[in-house]
């Protein structure tokens, strides 16, 4: 069992995301590494000050931009638009481990009838025109339907019938996003644009259980640390209740896929996947103590590795589960997206502040894409952090480069 204090513990985190210290992830060939690493990164199409994945990339990969993501998703085709944790974007080369979610689409689609004929028809109309949106696709009128794995949960009731069967195309694998306009999609056949090879590759891990304890290590290594609890972590794994996650952690050890981490303060156990090790060692090699904690007001000056100011997606893999990081960092966060107004403590799409090991706050930023103008509208401390001259003059520099990734040319207060 590997020992940490909460420092060490946090560092962990940070250096394995990649958040801490010198990039680790860099250019295209960094984000793409990310998402592999992370096995998937949650997509949302709000886009107050860029959307959820881009977010997530920008805070990690030196030299990221929007761009990078749309070429690895829509020109490379390395990485495709499917749901894993619920509307994600993972890897190409994973699609044969999600055939039990479109063989679950094709039984549910079996239930309308209505919808059969409509797959021939718009499969030829697409196979004769391209790709296509709901808008843009020659199906009218409305039909009773429900996606089996849509990332919302089951619709009931009438659908918009070209939206419908695009969608079930989509679930089904039969089709993919070809590309997106802002939160409009196109699609395309998949036979066009996933290597054949890989389309015809049988689902790798047929078992129930032994899928379980993939997407269980999976989700570990996306987060860094886990405990074998309740957690939105484990979403959108089907069938996996207290029981099923027990065995999976219990098969993984045993198998020494993951390794016990014992955290000071912290209960119950957390786990690791055992390929992150070196990043224990790098932590454990600093011999950090409570007389060098940042927390210790006789602490060390200079920190142990390089700090750098970063804001986080509300979605970040990182922040899966909100009651780890409130263990770890003494961060409570919440996005107020789908909280009332009125009900709000911060706002309606606002991102947390990381500098160094430590989260200091929170900010809420928008653009403007007619006048390239960004607005911060807010930013709030944490009650103990102290604004220094040299804090300030990070978040700034953060902000510039925020401003950056979002094409804006004027930051407005």
């Amino acid at each position: 069992m590997i020992q940490l204090t909460n420092r060490q513990a946090r560092q962990f985190l940070l250096l394995k995301q990649g958040l801490l210290g010198e990039h680790i992830f860099i250019g295209k060939q960094g984000a793409y590494d990310f998402v592999r690493q992370a096995g998937c990164i949650q997509f949302d199409p709000v886009d107050a000050c860029g959307k959820n994945a881009e977010l997530t990339l920008q805070s990690r990969v030196r030299g990221f931009t929007k761009k990078t993501l749309y070429e690895l998703l829509y020109e490379d085709r390395l990485l495709v638009d499917y749901p894993d944790k619920n509307l994600s974007i993972f890897p190409t080369e994973d699609w044969p481990y999600f055939e039990r979610y479109r063989r679950a689409a094709r039984e549910s689609g079996g239930k309308f009838p209505e919808l059969a004929g409509l797959e021939e028809q718009t499969k030829r109309y697409i196979s004769e025109n391209g790709a296509v949106s709901s808008d843009d696709l020659p199906i009218e009128g409305s039909i009773h339907w429900h996606s089996a794995i849509h990332w919302s949960g089951e619709w009931g009731g009438s659908t918009n019938a070209a939206r419908a069967v695009l969608e079930q195309l989509y679930s089904t694998g039969e089709l993919v996003i070809h590309h997106k306009q802002g939160a409009r999609k196109y699609y395309a056949l998949a036979e066009e644009y996933i290597p054949r090879q890989i389309l015809e590759t049988p689902d790798p891990i047929v078992n129930e259980s032994a899928h379980h304890k993939w997407r269980v290590l999976r989700r570990i290594t996306a987060v860094g640390l886990l405990w074998n609890k309740p957690s939105d972590a484990w979403l959108n794994i089907w069938g996996l209740k207290a029981k099923e996650r027990t065995r999976a952690f219990e098969e993984l050890q045993e198998e020494g896929a993951i390794l016990p981490v014992k955290v000071e303060g912290v209960n119950p156990l957390l786990y690791c996947n055992v390929k992150d090790k070196p990043f224990l060692e790098k932590v454990l090699e600093g011999k950090v103590s409570a007389e060098n904690d940042s927390d210790n007001p006789r602490a060390s000056k200079e920190p142990q590795f390089k700090p750098r100011c970063e804001f986080l997606a509300p979605l970040d893999c990182f922040l899966w589960d909100r009651n780890l990081i409130r263990e770890l960092f003494d961060f409570d966060y919440k996005w107020e997206i789908y909280t009332p107004a009125a009900q709000r403590k911060y706002g309606f799409y606002v991102l947390p502040i990381l500098y160094g090991e430590r989260f200091i706050g929170r900010i809420e930023a928008v653009t403007d894409r007619k006048t390239d103008v960004m607005t911060v509208k807010n930013i709030w401390f944490e009650p103990y952090v102290k604004q220094t001259k040299k804090l300030l003059a990070a978040v700034e520099r953060c902000i510039k480069r925020f401003a950056k990734f979002n094409e804006c040319r004027t930051v407005q207060r």
